[in-house]
């Protein structure tokens, strides 16, 4: 034996040298299956070296536990169960990766039995050749062991030994997080997607994680009971708006397409940079007598941001006070939401195009549960594209030219939502993008210069996407909203920001702060004969307002909001930090108590002045409270569970009119199976494609497109999916 052999080999006859060497074997496959088997959006060189170590840690903390046993044949005994179980969890998240692109929870785990019946007979067909890697050393150690190499350290172990292995392992880890905080902050508050924990902290830390979660998310469902449904019934039913008798039913069997303004706000409608419109396509649309515009709307989402926006956009409840819904809730909870009862209503087929990974928010298990038939994730567009892909997805122009080959096969009426990305944080966008060489403003931020940028490539993307549906004859047959999600600056970059949109940077206050919450909602339908309408609202109000125009009355489903267009909406509109606006006051809650501004001077008003004023914001912040709170009693405890509207379903999401597998081929056969009956656009075309109408100049597409005949790499994406 050479002079290395003899040193390894002392070190693996210890108790803590093989504790070691079992961390080391550990953390080589799984980052072998990090880098092969997984696709975790890895975005720069400090994500690799933080996914590189994050393994080490929880290993050695879980293989240290064995140290605290004095008796070496059972200490080596737990020691090798850990480290099969953790192999074995290692694999089993690979197989199930490939079938479900996602991970294993604890509540997965816990229901195995579903777990197989999801990977069914494909389990083997999951298997790969390269699969034997994650075996090797579990072939090493059995050969290790059986040429005595290594045998067992029957010398008592000092506690102080064990102690130090474990604090190393929590050192490791307690650096791992700090330093994944400073590059994803406020990783584990917004758990945007669970390849977000695994990247940064491993499969160990997400399962224990997701475990925690679940556990709390049980713990409020389990002391739920029917007649906690009564406060929210009284409630609902006493802030009830009925539809407006001129507008309700006026988009009857309209197709509604949903338009999701990433990081969009309001002042950039009609802003000039350097005499050159930001969004001269909206302005047009803002401005058209055939939309109607919310000039007074905002956005009222917490740390689920846009996750938040869709939740109030699709149920009509807002998203938590902390936390978010979509990956904390919405996985379990019963919905009664937009594509559910469009469909029992008024036979809405819906789907959702978006060009991030599908369990990003969770939304491939949300929106079954909402009652979305398809789901278009990033997996459905072409990622062999060069430079198509931002940090969040597709980019728009790119994604919007490639759905419609999906949209023009889906039966009509339908209800479909397209979320945008390019217009999000760091809003980065090549030269090449910027078609009509559209010049940022100075600004002492990089990143609010070019958030005037991205949004002028969002603006083109929308006029490309405009010209489409009126050359194909779907506008004069749809019913268009679009909405800013929340906001696109954020409040440290505020100052920056300031001189652009006309305020001191000195000057810069809480009211104007409030007033960034702005963000843009307009309905557009031909012959609709609206123009810009000063209401007071926010996304709360989006659902009720769209299902009155769609001809569904709102007074048996449970949402706070309150349609824009009765006569009976009011106010005031509720913050998820509870501060609010009504149709004259700004009111932000301090340390000082409640600061109210004048929406029409924004200044300052001192209430020990105005004792009328204070009793009514006092009632005000009451029925802001009452009405979050309403809120969040139903999405925490689950409460629809036991509150079914006369002439509702509730959402089965393993029905197969949900299911994201083989979605084409369910497209096309549904299609086929009508026939002459058949309403989809490809259909009434004389069953031929109108993708050839989209006319786009993103850059990647160098002129081609790619023809509806070729569903070879959909086709592909869609059985694997």
């Amino acid at each position: 034996m050479n002079n290395i052999e003899l040193k390894f080999k002392s070190l693996v006859n210890q108790r803590v040298g093989f504790i070691c060497f079992l961390v080391f074997l550990l953390w080589i496959k799984t980052v072998v299956a990090y880098y092969v088997d997984f696709s975790l959006g890895l975005n720069d060189p400090l994500q690799h070296i933080i996914m590189i170590i994050n393994p080490i840690a929880t290993a050695l903390i879980l293989l240290s536990i064995p140290l605290y046993i004095k008796r070496a044949k059972i200490s080596y005994t737990i020691m090798g169960l850990i480290y099969l179980i953790e192999s074995i969890f290692l694999y089993a998240n690979i197989l199930y990766y490939r079938e479900f692109s996602d991970f294993l929870t604890s509540s997965v785990i816990l229901g195995v039995g579903k777990v197989s019946k999801g990977l069914g007979s494909s389990t083997f067909s999951l298997m790969q050749i390269h699969d034997f890697i994650y075996f090797i050393d579990l072939i090493i150690l059995i050969l290790l062991f059986s040429l005595k190499f290594i045998k067992l350290d029957s010398k008592p172990l000092r506690k102080l030994a064990a102690v130090a292995t474990t604090s190393v392992g929590i050192l490791i880890f307690s650096v791992n997080l700090m330093i994944a905080e400073g590059n994803r902050p406020q990783l584990l508050s917004r758990t945007f997607d669970h390849a977000y924990v695994v990247k940064y902290l491993g499969f160990n830390t997400f399962l224990g994680y997701d475990a925690v979660k679940s556990t709390m998310t049980d713990q409020a469902r389990s002391t739920a009971v029917g007649t906690d449904m009564d406060d929210v019934l009284n409630y609902v039913d006493g802030n009830y708006a009925a539809p407006n008798p001129k507008y309700f039913g006026k988009a009857n069997k309209k197709n509604i397409i949903i338009i999701h303004l990433e990081s969009f706000q309001q002042f950039l409608l009609g802003m000039k940079i350097n005499d050159q419109e930001v969004t001269p396509f909206l302005n047009s649309l803002y401005n058209d007598n055939n939309t109607i515009s919310f000039d007074n709307f905002y956005h009222e989402v917490g740390l689920g941001r846009t996750s938040d926006a869709e939740t109030m956009l699709e149920s009509g409840l807002f998203g938590l006070g902390s936390g978010t819904f979509f990956p904390t809730n919405g996985p379990a909870n019963t919905f009664q939401s937009a594509p559910a009862i469009l469909a029992q209503k008024k036979g809405y087929t819906s789907a959702v195009s978006h060009g991030n990974v599908g369990s990003f928010w969770s939304r491939n298990e949300v929106y079954k549960n909402m009652g979305y038939n398809y789901f278009f994730d990033q997996s459905y567009y072409d990622n062999s594209i060069d430079n198509a892909s931002m940090k969040y997805g597709m980019k728009d122009k790119l994604m919007l030219s490639e759905s419609v080959k999906y949209l023009e096969q889906l039966q009509q009426p339908f209800y479909t939502k397209f979320i945008t990305v390019t217009n999000h944080y760091p809003y980065t966008l090549s030269d090449q993008d910027n078609s009509d060489g559209f010049a940022a403003p100075d600004t002492t931020d990089s990143s609010v210069g070019n958030y005037f940028v991205t949004a002028h490539y969002l603006d083109n993307s929308l006029r490309e996407f405009f010209d489409y549906l009126k050359d194909s004859g779907l506008y004069d047959d749809s019913m268009i909203v679009l909405y800013g999600d929340h906001y696109g600056i954020s409040a440290d970059k505020n100052k920056a920001l300031a001189p652009i949109i006309g305020i001191d940077p000195n000057d810069f206050n809480s009211y104007n702060e409030s007033q960034l919450q702005k963000v843009p909602f307009m309905i557009h339908m031909n012959g609709l004969k609206g123009g810009v309408n000063h209401t007071y609202g926010g996304e709360i109000d989006v659902l009720p307002t769209i299902l009155h125009l769609a001809g569904v009355n709102t007074k048996n489903y449970i949402q706070v909001g309150s349609d824009l267009l009765s006569k009976q909406h009011k106010g005031p509109v509720a913050f998820r930090d509870k501060n609010f606006v009504t149709t004259k006051y700004t009111v932000v809650n301090n340390s000082k108590g409640p600061q109210v501004y004048s929406n029409e001077t924004g200044e300052l008003i001192n209430l020990q002045d105005n004792p009328e004023l204070e009793d009514k914001v006092t009632n005000w912040q009451e029925e802001v409270n009452t009405k979050l709170k309403i809120s969040d009693a139903v999405n925490n405890k689950d409460l629809l569970r036991f509150y079914t509207p006369n002439g509702f379903t509730p959402v089965n999401p393993d029905d197969d009119s949900y299911n994201y597998l083989n979605q084409i081929q369910r497209l096309i056969k549904t299609r086929s199976s009508l026939g002459a009956g058949s309403t989809s656009l490809y259909s009434k075309n004389d069953n031929k494609s109108t993708t050839h109408l989209y006319n786009t100049d993103a850059p990647e597409l160098n002129g081609d497109r790619t023809p509806i005949d070729d569903w070879s790499y959909v086709l592909k994406n869609d059985a694997d999916n």
